[in-house]
């Protein structure tokens, strides 16, 4: 089984206007509102892809039932801790011209529903894939991932995490399956600004030295490098297309690099279906369905499991 887990869900309220005017009254031309958090982004494609999942995480309030409610029609499970004060976050999206976000802060959360939440991982088996995404909210200890894996050490669980700095960093002693960083979150690990692919390629293998086992490194608009456990770096540049939406690329190309390993066991297709999923998130104007996921491949679906 796969699991997520997303710390701090939202409802994302998305709206499109021709200009964004401060202190006017602005109408919005398109507005959706979809559920929002990385790891909720990854369980969405998985189940876009055929791939059951269970997402974890807390939630509260008449925002928190909607946002079970929306996941049930997009096909996904979720096993989520009902907080009794305050409510599940908004996010507003802003596309006027530019990209523009307000995030929500979310609620409180209680040390009782961080017990039950490990609860819930220790019922995790050997086997298992588990998805830690995202920041950590200000309510609960900066370390809550190195706590995680720390607890669930030796049990044959396959960790995949995508996070920045320090929590990415302090992660890797537990070895993780795999890590995705984009070019500019590699480059602060390190303190630097990395410019070329050899530079890139260079410092994932430094985080391969510190324990990660695979390396997805996302470039935007340059395409992706992994640098695999075993077996040559392989490099790829996008499909070409109209860039709409930036939200839940990275995400989709985790769960497309998922889906393409359980299918096929080769890192080369999970590579290659992690590029479609991000690139056909970033063509859309909210996560990318199935079939175009699948145009982008230019191979036949069963090839790669699906």
């Amino acid at each position: 089984m796969i699991y997520t887990v997303t710390f701090n869900p939202s409802l994302d309220y998305v709206i499109s206007l021709d200009g964004l005017e401060k202190g006017q009254i602005n109408r919005t031309r398109q507005e959706h509102i979809y559920p929002g958090g990385k790891g909720i982004n990854v369980s969405v494609i998985l189940s876009n892809l055929g791939y059951s999942s269970v997402a974890l995480g807390f939630e509260a309030g008449f925002t928190g039932k909607t946002l079970r409610e929306m996941l049930d029609q997009f096909g996904c499970q979720t096993d989520f801790i009902h907080l009794d004060e305050g409510m599940t976050r908004i996010n507003v999206k802003i596309n006027a011209g530019e990209e523009t976000e307000i995030n929500g802060q979310g609620p409180a959360i209680p040390e009782r529903a961080v017990e039950e939440l490990y609860g819930k991982l220790d019922a995790l088996q050997a086997g298992d894939y588990l998805v830690l995404a995202g920041s950590i909210p200000d309510c609960l200890p900066s370390d809550m991932y190195e706590r995680i894996l720390e607890r669930l050490e030796g049990r044959g669980i396959h960790y995949i995490v995508d996070a920045t700095k320090d929590l990415l960093l302090n992660v890797l002693k537990y070895h993780p399956f795999l890590i995705k960083p984009n070019q500019h979150e590699l480059g602060d690990m390190f303190g630097r600004t990395l410019t070329t692919e050899e530079e890139i390629i260079a410092h994932a293998r430094l985080l391969q030295e510190m324990g990660a086992r695979h390396v997805l490194v996302s470039m935007a608009g340059d395409g992706a490098i992994l640098v695999p456990q075993d077996g040559e770096v392989i490099r790829e540049w996008p499909p070409k297309g109209e860039v709409k939406n930036s939200v839940g690329a990275g995400d989709s190309m985790v769960a497309g690099f998922l889906a393409g390993y359980l299918g096929t066991g080769s890192c080369e297709k999970a590579f290659r279906l992690g590029q479609a999923a991000g690139s056909a998130t970033a063509f859309d104007y909210w996560l990318a369905d199935r079939a175009s996921i699948l145009s982008l491949l230019g191979e036949p679906a069963d090839s790669y499991g699906l």
